[in-house]
């Protein structure tokens, strides 16, 4: 079998995958990457950006974090 052919098998297995906590820890790479994904979209999401920049408010809903944003941290993500 020519390397780039894909089984049904292995279309269904890949398919079937959903994200759970525990795939950041993963050593399967699609289990690993669905999780880094989730975690751009969530934050995409909640932010409103894809640039992983946070803003910081003050009490009144100011901004306090400049017109940049501040970096996401993303230790133990990676």
């Amino acid at each position: 079998m020519h390397k780039n052919k894909v089984t049904h098998e292995q279309i269904d297995k890949v398919a079937e995958k959903t994200y759970e906590v525990n795939q950041y820890n993963s050593k399967d790479e699609t289990e690993n990457g669905l999780a880094v994904t989730h975690e751009q979209v969530s934050d995409a999401y909640t932010e409103g950006t894809i640039d992983a920049k946070i803003d910081e408010v003050n009490e009144n809903g100011q901004k306090t974090s400049g017109k940049a944003g501040r970096e996401i941290p993303r230790k133990g993500f990676e």
